[in-house]
């Protein structure tokens, strides 16, 4: 079984770092290949350009149309698949929204005087992306970019639950045990329950000193050009100085970095 005779460059799109495992080296080369053709190739020119045995190129490229990374279009022929581009859309837009969010978020920091996170979803907790602030923000906490929590715990957490089934939220109270950090933490489904609902009804929710005591915060959606739940903004503060008559701001910017992301077009 030959070794490929060509190795990913660093104008290839996987970089030129050292791939260790052999199989994934080989799959990336021909993924490579693929997107460097404009139309289908047959199997034999995929063996030659990336000097991989035919034998050894078939099986890969079969386990590669399995997971939808290839598609073959006809008996021998074989172009990248939709699997790639779902991924991509996912990444792109995971990205722009970093970069559409920081000048409403500093903006919405400027009028409300309170730290503002930007969060994603990632399995069962949120990671925080992006923040405003300020050592005037009256936080002695702030949320370190790249640090996690719970979905329960936190108030962009509660919006994505809010978008799950009741099987998938069942799901994840099986999977998590529903832990909590403070006296005032959702540790019940039924409690649960109830809080999801007046999320879908209110459309933004809260965190009432659930993830660390003293610290109260509201969320509200940021949605991508199909309508799906992207990220959550939030706003973060002392308990004794959040106020409710930030909600419709928070709403107000939320739907700004929603709408230019394409939702609502």
């Amino acid at each position: 079984m030959s070794r490929p005779a060509t190795n990913p460059s660093s104008s290839s799109p996987f970089g030129s770092g050292v791939i260790t495992i052999q199989v994934l080296e080989r799959a990336m080369i021909l993924l490579d290949e693929l997107a460097r053709q404009s139309e289908p190739v047959p199997l034999k020119d995929l063996s030659k350009a990336t000097g991989l045995h035919t034998s050894t190129a078939h099986r890969i490229l079969n386990d590669l149309v399995v997971g939808r990374y290839v598609e073959r279009v006809d008996s021998g022929l074989y172009r990248l698949g939709m699997r790639l581009l779902e991924l991509g859309s996912l990444v792109k837009g995971r990205l722009d929204v970093r970069a559409v969010a920081l000048e409403p978020m500093r903006e919405l920091h400027r009028i409300t005087g309170q730290t503002v996170n930007l969060s994603l979803q990632q399995a069962d907790e949120i990671v925080y992306v992006e923040r405003a602030w300020s050592e005037n923000s009256g936080m002695q906490v702030v949320r370190a970019i790249g640090g996690h929590a719970p979905l329960h715990l936190t108030s962009t957490g509660k919006l994505f639950l809010s978008t799950w089934e009741s099987r998938q939220v069942r799901a994840y109270v099986m999977r998590t045990g529903l832990s909590g950090t403070t006296r005032n933490s959702i540790t019940q489904i039924e409690d649960l329950d109830r809080e999801l609902a007046l999320v879908r009804r209110h459309g933004y929710a809260r965190d009432n000193e659930e993830l660390e005591l003293g610290v109260r915060c509201i969320a509200a959606g940021i949605y991508d050009d199909t309508g799906k739940l992207l990220a959550g903004l939030s706003l973060s503060a002392p308990a004794e100085r959040m106020r409710d008559d930030w909600i419709p701001v928070l709403m107000s910017t939320a739907k700004t970095i929603s709408h230019a992301l394409g939702h609502g077009h």
